[in-house]
This record gives structure tokens, sequence and C-alpha cells, in this order.
């Protein structure tokens, strides 16, 4: 009896989100983007490193949440993606009781523009991440610190890409 009524409310769960024309946002990225992507990476002179990790994490989304293909060259592209580490930033966010830093805050910008080559239309926009973090008494940010803070920050900046491509979709 419960399977049949979980089965029931499932059933009228997706006939409802049916009849009210739901799309997922990576069903708007999917028109908004094409099928062939080549993604060009603006590398961070101060930050090399996390560059090329952002690029590997919006190269992943695009091709497991998208279906994209990556391909080598902006001539065999339908859309060429610019991406870039617009700003890094570091802050106290709280001291313990004999004044050391204790936690921090890191941030992320990152730059994204693309063209459509069909349209001829650029879009651009930034997304940001940002990661909370510890460390021990008495301690600083170390580098690896700093690349584990900014490695979380980018991986939460990358995931709004695609809803950022979706609704830029509708413009």
């Amino acid at each position: 009896m419960k399977f049949f009524k979980v089965s029931i409310f499932a059933i009228f769960i997706s006939i409802f989100l049916i009849s009210c024309g739901y799309r997922p946002s990576t069903y708007y990225a999917k028109q908004e983007l094409g099928k062939d992507i080549f993604v060009r990476l603006d590398v961070s002179l101060s930050d090399p490193r996390n560059s090329v990790l952002i690029k590997d994490a919006v190269t992943k989304i695009l091709v497991q949440k998208v279906g994209s293909n990556l391909v080598n060259s902006d001539i065999e592209a339908d859309v060429i993606m610019d991406l870039k580490i617009n700003s890094v930033s570091f802050s106290t966010l709280q001291y313990d009781a004999d004044g050391y830093n204790k936690l921090y805050k890191a941030r992320v910008v990152i730059g994204v523009k693309y063209l459509n080559k069909a349209t001829q239309k650029v879009k651009s926009f930034s997304v940001d991440g940002e990661y909370d973090f510890a460390v021990d008494k008495g301690a600083t940010i170390n580098d690896s610190h700093r690349y584990e803070a900014i490695t979380k920050a980018s991986d939460q900046a990358v995931t709004e890409i695609l809803s950022r491509i979706a609704v830029a979709s509708f413009n």
C-alpha cells in the first residue's frame, strides 16, 4: 500500500512539472551553447595553478552536464568561451581570544565571456564563489591552505556558470 501511494505521488508530481513546462537549466544552456565548444583560458600570472583548475572544472561541467564536445581550435567551434580569474581575495572573519586570525574567507571571481558564432552575439558575466576555512591557533595561511580554499571557492563559482548561461539564453 505504501509503495502504491509513493508511486501515485511520483506520477502526480511528474505530470505537474511537465504540464507547467518545467525544464532544467541545462536544457537552456544546451540550446545556448550548441554542440562544439572551444574553451580559452587567460592564465593568471599570480595564480597559474588555480587558473588551470578552473578550466578543467568548466570543461568537466560542459561535457558531463551539457553534453558538449570540446574542440581543439576556435575554427571548429560553435561557441568560443573565454575564462579568466578576475580576482582572488582573503578576509579574516574571526579572531581568537589571543588576537590571532582564526577563521578566513576566500573569495574567487571568475570572468566568463562567450561568442556564439551562429548568432554572432558575445555575452559576458562574472560568477563568484566563497569558502570559509579555519587555521590552527597562531598559524597563518600557507600555500596548501590557500590552494585548497581557492579550489573550493572556484568550484562553487563554476557551478553557477550553467545557470547564468541558461538565463543569458533568454536575452
